[in-house]
């Protein structure tokens, strides 16, 4: 690992893998491992890019602050328990460490909503450094109105402005690389706040670093009470970790990915903007959350998907954005060259207006995860899962777009296990809460005929297995949730089938896997191993009394993140390399949930 020249232009892409993230639960920034932010939208996840280098190229703008000539990275690593990431090299005889984070807590004092701590300091000898701060805004990369107040730079762009200052002074010009010598026992310190439509705040460094250090440990006393039984539990606090960084503290929703258009095949046309909230992403959180002692963060969630979808409400939108509004019309942006040209790169997201008939299981099975847990449903929330069930029973017969989003609708077998699961939980829901007979034997009829006709429809016995549409002979991964809905006994020989059936067939290399036939989803170009499936296949190896092998394929898992304990969508089964938007929500709370079924498994099977 090198650290880059001074000048962005001449920096090639980093790896995503290479990447880190900091976070305050509001936006966040990806950082490379020669400590440039390449990737920080404000003022929140789906707002402008305020440092777009990552998909648009040197005129984007990045921050980078780290050595001034190539520099070998000694180490790279996340503080225990925390968001502050440090990234140290070696720098002839000295040894350089930059220590970054964003400040979460910010409520019930004068703070900028977002601020950003980097501090530089030196070992051995004194260090030549860099700063480029080159701050560009949105779609047309726009310069800022610069000027200066006292030692503090500010930009503007209308109602949005940045300032950065730093101890010792470091005079900045933006665009222009800033040479400086970090000295033993002299950090420098820079302090980058963002305001947007309220007043600019200066924030001096020794108190931004105090700043750092009282967050940092706010977080420690976060992950202090997940359970401890864990097993592989720093790997699940990381994910734990990663997933609040990527809910939004204000409306509580859980981000897919604070990127858009990292590709899933690079070079082509595969690329998404995943600033957006997926109610299943957020379904899934509410049960690792719940499962891992954390009942606050799983009732946000849970109040969150039940808010958002109260203006379509029964109907359950594919994705919203965080504040539960429409999600804007896909576009794409010219001039943007994409990561490693990997084009078009696109805002907006067409899917959200796809029927999704699996959303409605993972939300209603969200919700008796949350009646488990000895939480009772208000009457607001149980009339919501009402209607939801409600919509199941009348349309679960139409084909849908399925949990992969293809653009032809058909009869997903996913999607009726899922539509399945919806009646089922909600059925359990109403032992405890009113319901009236005649919606009771709508849903149960309902239930029932989903079940039948899945069965008979969706099982190949040739191969034993069920199959990822009515009448087709291919599998889809996404069936590995079917040992976890109790439609089927565990111990059923379709169950192990369609697991075994999922494992050989769509194998892309040991735990690996295809989320469905490579090339078989109506777009151009190839995809890597999905990421989420291979969690499942350990979650779903755990149910059916497979542990030993569970535990040796989540093993093997982990070996897959990013130096820094981080997974994107995909990975290259050729090179290991992270393919998609990164780090992404889906991917970590499957890997909780798959180290809670390895919990829950009996030691002895």
């Amino acid at each position: 690992m090198t650290g880059g020249p001074d000048s962005a232009s001449a920096r090639p892409p980093a790896p995503i893998g290479d990447y880190g993230l900091l976070g305050d639960t509001r936006t966040a920034a990806l950082v490379s491992a020669d400590g440039g932010i390449d990737w920080l939208c404000v003022p929140r996840f789906d707002g402008e890019p305020l440092f777009g280098r990552l998909v648009g190229g040197p005129d984007a703008g990045t921050f980078r602050v780290g050595p001034a000539r190539p520099a070998t990275v000694v180490e790279r690593r996340y503080r225990q328990d925390s968001a502050t990431l440090e990234t140290t090299w070696t720098v002839g005889s000295s040894r350089l460490t930059l220590t970054e984070a964003m400040v979460a807590e910010v409520s019930g004092r004068l703070l900028p909503t977002t601020l950003i701590v980097r501090r530089l300091s030196a070992e051995g000898t004194a260090a030549d450094a860099v700063v480029e701060f080159d701050p560009r805004l949105g779609v047309g990369h726009r310069r800022p109105r610069v000027h200066r107040r006292h030692s503090t730079l500010v930009c503007q762009w209308g109602a949005l402005a940045v300032s950065l200052n730093s101890t010792p002074d470091v005079t900045v010009e933006p665009g222009r690389p800033a040479q400086i010598s970090v000295r033993p026992g002299r950090p420098v310190t820079l302090v980058l706040a963002v305001a947007y439509r309220e007043p600019l705040i200066r924030v001096d460094p020794a108190w931004a670093w105090d700043l750092l250090n009282e967050d940092e440990e706010r977080w420690r006393v976060w992950t202090a009470d997940i359970d401890g039984s864990l097993p592989f539990r720093d790997h699940v606090v990381r994910s734990l970790l990663t997933l609040r960084l990527l809910t939004y503290s204000p409306s509580r929703a859980p981000v897919a990915a604070p990127t858009t258009s990292l590709p899933e095949d690079p070079g082509g046309v595969r690329n998404w903007d995943y600033r957006y909230v997926w109610p299943r992403d957020a379904s899934i959180g509410v049960s690792a959350f719940l499962s891992v002692g954390k009942p606050d963060e799983a009732r946000g969630f849970l109040a969150w998907l039940l808010h958002a979808s109260r203006l379509q409400r029964p109907r359950l939108p594919a994705l919203l954005t965080l504040h539960g509004r429409h999600v804007p019309a896909e576009r794409e942006l010219p001039g943007w060259p994409g990561y490693l040209g990997s084009v078009p790169v696109r805002i907006g997201n067409a899917a959200a207006g796809q029927h999704q008939l699996d959303g409605y299981g993972w939300l209603v099975d969200a919700a008796w995860a949350f009646v488990q847990a000895g939480q009772p449903l208000y009457s607001e929330t149980w009339r919501a899962v009402r209607g939801f069930a409600d919509v199941v029973t009348r349309c679960w017969r139409e084909p849908d777009a399925g949990i992969w989003e293809v653009r032809q609708p058909a009869q997903h077998v996913h999607s009726k296990l899922m539509a399945w699961l919806a009646l089922d939980r909600a059925l359990r829901i109403a032992d405890t809460h009113p319901l009236s007979r005649r919606r009771r034997r709508r849903w149960l009829e309902a239930r029932d005929a989903i079940a039948a006709e899945v069965r008979t429809s969706g099982f190949d016995s040739t191969t034993s297995s069920y199959v990822r549409t009515y009448g087709s002979a291919d599998l889809d991964a996404a069936l590995l949730v079917l040992p976890l809905l109790d439609m089927d006994s565990v111990e059923s020989p379709r169950v192990h089938g369609t697991i075994d059936a999922v494992r050989d067939r769509l194998s892309a290399g040991g735990p690996l896997l295809y989320r469905y036939p490579p090339g078989r989803d109506g777009l151009p170009g190839t995809e890597g191993a999905f990421l989420p499936c291979s969690f499942w296949l350990v979650q779903a190896l755990a149910r059916t009394g497979r542990r030993a092998e569970a535990v040796e394929m989540f093993q093997i898992m982990l070996g897959y993140a990013s130096p820094l304990g981080l997974y994107a969508e995909e990975l290259d089964p050729a090179t290991g390399a992270q393919f998609g938007n990164y780090p992404q929500t889906l991917t970590h709370a499957a890997l909780v949930q798959a180290a809670l079924a390895i919990r829950d498994a009996p030691v002895g099977e």
